[in-house]
């Protein structure tokens, strides 16, 4: 039985894949919050997280929830397949991220020097967490789901061109309503995707193999 297959056949492995997402992008959370720890620029849709609570004064996770959720409307919108951990997804990891705020896990870096190694290690953390979601073929995130619908719609357009311009966008409403911009929005804007294509290497994982289960094929399973 190769990848492709659907694994969750039963209810009870969508619930133990749909634990094993939210375990996941918990931990994910916990990337994302060092990369913004860094200090040294925010990856450009936590420049419009952090730019957005700036402004209306309210946590990172709860921006970062608002702002999942509005995208995950317009995948909805554009007919995009939705599944469960995209639910998961978008509440998780900005909940994630304001837990280790309050317990202050990790002080902010005090220097470049400082920033970038945590920075670097923010993203492998968040790649391979990447994978262990991903394998739980429930669903990629929001953001992922519109950088393929819009792909789908602009065909003559390369979906690397969309993603650029989809992150500039982020990026620079964030930093209209104040988010942090810097190197460390570059190092993520350039250096995430072939991090989290050297772990995927790494630990032989082909994204592009996995069938995720919709959020109707989910439910029909369930209630079978």
């Amino acid at each position: 039985m190769g990848s492709k297959t659907v694994k969750n056949s039963t209810g009870g492995r969508i619930f133990l894949n749909a634990v094993i997402a939210a375990v996941s992008l918990f931990v994910n959370g916990f990337g994302v919050y060092l990369t913004i720890q860094a200090n040294i620029g925010a990856g450009p849709w936590d420049v419009l997280n952090l730019g957005i609570s700036g402004t209306l004064g309210i946590l990172y996770g709860t921006a970062s929830v608002a702002v999942s959720y509005l995208i995950l409307a317009i995948d909805v919108f554009m007919k995009e397949p939705i599944g469960i951990a995209m639910f998961i997804d978008a509440l998780v990891v900005g909940k994630s991220v304001d837990f280790f705020n309050m317990i202050h896990a990790v002080p902010k870096a005090s220097c470049v020097i400082a920033g970038i190694p945590m920075m670097i290690t923010g993203l492998i953390i968040i790649a391979f967490t990447q994978f262990t979601y991903m394998k739980a073929s429930l669903g990629c995130g929001p953001r992922d789901t519109l950088l393929v619908g819009l792909a789908k719609r602009f065909r003559r357009v390369p979906i690397g061109t969309v993603s650029i311009c989809l992150l500039s966008t982020a990026t620079l409403a964030g930093w209209l309503l104040g988010g942090p911009v810097g190197i460390g929005t570059l190092i993520c804007a350039f250096c995430a995707g072939p991090i989290m294509q050297a772990v995927f290497d790494l630990v032989r994982f082909d994204a592009a193999d996995v069938h995720h289960q919709n959020l109707k094929e989910s439910l029909g399973v369930i209630l079978h």
